[in-house]
């Protein structure tokens, strides 16, 4: 098959107008609930206490009924229900893995849907966050990509994925009960439908929520945003967030990535790896992910491993080796399991750890690039697929 870069789509995105009505106090920051609470007739004085005993309902038990916040008096509850709602996006379906993955097509307001998808493992239990409903990016071995963007999500509609998936999860602790520090969802990955820096705040803010000690209380070390390269966003990240960063690299020359990850022909790859040279607090401890999915006769071969290596000389790194799960209509193929190891190989012996990812949920299609609402998955043709692509198919 034969490359060709495809057109990239507008990434100007209109501000959502909200709906009237009480205010959500799910995905409000610290500073924010508080100005709402004085709004709303609470004393300035006590709004900070207020604000921390509403916020621990909310995020540490998992409460969203005011009448059963117990340390606030009555009137001040009924001051609440009056003015707030705590209101998370509601679960439409929700589909089980052979493997133990769980995914949840999730409405938000508008009735759109986005993707969130659970995945268990030994030692952790990962949450697979999205951040827009559809994607600007149009990655062209991604599902999501074929999805044009539809709007950005807010704060709420990003941590409000936590609490549901916890709620399903059964994760809530219960006052009175022996703490119990097992933690189901421990980490979390913006690695879900959209591209989390051109929705830079709101994830921000999302991300401040899920840190917060006194709820949720994730750890920032847990927390890994995955983006495919918005170069003037991505030192922000680590200094606005500090949490952990992957690149979705997938190429090794230009002329592919401009293909396979389209905003390459924005900012090229010299121009990402300048930006992640600089990225603050690099060090072997808190490296970069390199993100590469495996796609057959397109990114595979020993020399791409090798200028791989050349290109990330001096970033603390390690890259993730993605086999391509297909998708219907899919334009790619994945690379053999030789290939794929071959490949580890040459990058592991060049002193970087090279994990080949194992494919999870593909059954229910909940794997890494499959993620699309249900309500838009395109019934396209292979060759239409391909040629929207930029694959010329033989």
């Amino acid at each position: 098959m034969t490359l060709s870069a495809p057109i990239t789509q507008d990434v100007h995105t209109i501000p959502r107008k909200l709906p009237e009505g009480p205010v959500n106090l799910v995905g409000l920051t610290r500073d924010q609930m508080r100005e709402a609470f004085v709004t709303a007739g609470t004393p300035d004085r006590q709004a900070k206490m207020r604000v921390n005993q509403v916020w621990q309902w909310v995020y540490h038990w998992g409460v969203r009924d005011f009448t059963q916040m117990t340390n606030l008096a009555k009137d001040y509850r009924a001051l609440l229900a009056r003015h707030f709602v705590v209101e998370i996006p509601e679960i439409v379906s929700r589909q089980v893995s052979s493997d133990g993955t769980r995914k949840y097509l999730v409405r938000i307001a508008g009735g759109h849907e986005v993707e969130t998808v659970y995945i268990p493992e030994e030692d952790r239990g990962t949450l697979c966050v999205s951040s827009q409903v559809g994607c600007t990016l149009t990655c062209s071995f991604c599902h999501t990509g074929t999805q044009k963007l539809v709007r950005n999500l807010t704060a709420g509609e990003i941590v409000g994925q936590i609490l549901l998936a916890r709620d399903d999860l059964g994760e809530w602790p219960v006052p009175g009960a022996p703490k119990d520090e097992t933690r189901l969802l421990s980490n979390i990955v913006l690695m879900g439908m959209g591209e989390p820096l051109y929705n830079f705040d709101s994830v921000r803010d999302a991300m401040r929520i899920a840190m917060d000690g006194e709820g949720i209380a994730l750890s920032r070390r847990r927390i890994t945003l995955s983006t495919s390269g918005v170069v003037p966003e991505i030192a922000r990240t680590a200094t606005e967030i500090g949490c952990n960063l992957a690149v979705s690299f997938h190429a090794t020359t230009d002329e592919v990535r401009d293909v396979l990850v389209p905003i390459n022909k924005k900012w090229n790859i010299a121009t990402l790896l300048d930006a992640l040279r600089e990225y603050p607090n690099l060090s072997n401890s808190e490296r970069i992910t390199f993100e590469y999915v495996m796609l057959d006769g397109v990114n595979d071969t020993d020399e791409d491993a090798r200028r791989l290596v050349k290109l990330i000389e001096g970033i603390p790194a390690k890259i993730n080796l993605i086999p391509f799960n297909e998708w219907p209509g899919a334009p790619y193929r994945r690379s053999s399991n030789n290939r794929i190891r071959t490949f580890a190989d040459i990058i592991y012996k060049a002193g970087y750890a090279s994990p080949i990812r194992t494919p999870r949920g593909e059954d229910i299609m909940a794997a890494c690039g499959q993620l699309k609402s249900a309500t838009e998955r395109a019934r396209k043709s292979r060759a239409q697929i391909a040629a929207e692509a930029g694959v010329t198919q033989a």
